[in-house]
């Protein structure tokens, strides 16, 4: 919770700074109209123009704030002409407190501070509750000053600066006059607020707030979308993969239907014993003085039927060979009065041709 809360406060600052930033790099670029409004004795106000001075005091009628209300017959077109503008409000020195401060001469560079820390030794009010300027310090010396401090309370001129700032001012310069006007004495200068700059700061942070949740949502809904995307695009390389390796292994020698069949019958010419070669192999290994009334195949074995001079040596014979093996009498040997040998009974496992799956 407290990371989330700092960074929620660093980037509450950024954009406050990013909103402060662009606000001022507008301002410098524009030219504010300004105006002076200067209360009278009778507590009216004047409205005064730097450049229209004459045309405004003779065609404007003076301006009555009472408890920060502008009179209805000219608050529309006052509001006309300070919309947007400078405005400085000039108040009657009664409305102030002033006093003298004498300070060194190198404090010139620290006024404020200073002054800031002395206002409630000089003034009824603390310096959180006072509204204070001062005036150019003039030399006494040869290393003292003296500073005129001009200061009222904050809740007197908030009524003056409401009231403008209703207008649609845009910044409100509130000055307080000299008891004792000069032609060399410029009004002092008490506080100053923005309040054109400060709308415009609040609605540039509401836009960058508006336009980071944006691009948070893009963000998410890009992530989103790449998950699904990506997830779809990794199913079809997956499948397409498989179907590329099933293809692969289809066009392979011995794995299509054809090539199947082809090995199979092959695997059955070289593991089925051939009549034509056990024959040959038959009349290479038997004696001439031996013949067959009878030669029979079954499966992987073959008999014969035969009269020869010596039966026991062919089971040697027979065996030697590299295409029979297991020779055996399947039935008794007999010799008969009319023939010249002995009739046998032979019966022998033939031996594939070659080794199956060469």
């Amino acid at each position: 919770m407290n990371s989330y809360r700092a960074i929620v406060n660093t980037a509450s600052r950024w954009i406050d700074q990013v909103a402060t930033t662009i606000v001022e790099g507008r301002e410098s670029l524009r030219t504010r109209r300004l105006y002076r409004l200067v209360e009278q004795q009778d507590g009216a106000f004047v409205l005064q123009g730097t450049s229209q001075r004459e045309a405004l005091g003779s065609s404007f009628d003076p301006v009555h704030i009472v408890e920060g209300n502008i009179d209805a017959s000219v608050s529309a077109k006052l509001a006309e002409i300070l919309r947007g503008a400078q405005v400085e409000l000039v108040l009657q020195p009664n409305r102030f407190m002033f006093r003298m401060l004498e300070l060194p001469r190198r404090a010139s560079d620290f006024l404020e501070g200073i002054i800031r820390a002395q206002i409630d030794r000089l003034t009824p009010w603390s310096a959180a509750d006072a509204a204070f300027g001062w005036y150019p310090s003039t030399e006494t010396g040869t290393d003292r000053m003296a500073v005129t401090i001009a200061a009222t309370a904050r809740t007197l001129i908030a009524p003056f600066i409401s009231a403008i700032a209703r207008l649609g001012a845009d910044t409100i310069v509130v000055s307080a006059a000299w008891q004792q006007p000069g032609p060399d004495l410029a009004a002092i200068k008490i506080c100053e607020q923005k309040t054109g700059q400060a709308e415009a700061q609040h609605r540039i942070r509401h836009i960058l707030i508006l336009l980071l949740v944006g691009a948070g949502a893009l963000g998410a809904l890009s992530v989103a979308a790449s998950a699904v995307i990506g997830g779809a695009i990794e199913t079809q390389r997956d499948d397409l993969t498989r179907r590329i390796a099933e293809r692969r292994a289809a066009i392979q020698p011995g794995h299509d239907g054809a090539s199947e069949a082809a090995l199979d019958l092959q695997r059955h010419k070289h593991e089925a014993p051939s009549s034509v070669i056990v024959i040959e192999a038959l009349s290479r290994v038997l004696p001439d003085d031996t013949y067959l009334t009878e030669l029979r195949i079954l499966g992987d074995k073959v008999q014969m039927v035969g009269v020869t001079r010596d039966a026991p040596s062919l089971i040697r014979l027979i065996e030697q060979t590299s295409h029979f093996s297991r020779a055996t009498f399947f039935a008794p040997t007999t010799r008969s009065p009319s023939e010249s040998g002995e009739r046998f009974s032979i019966e022998a496992h033939i031996e594939p041709v070659y080794t199956p799956g060469l």
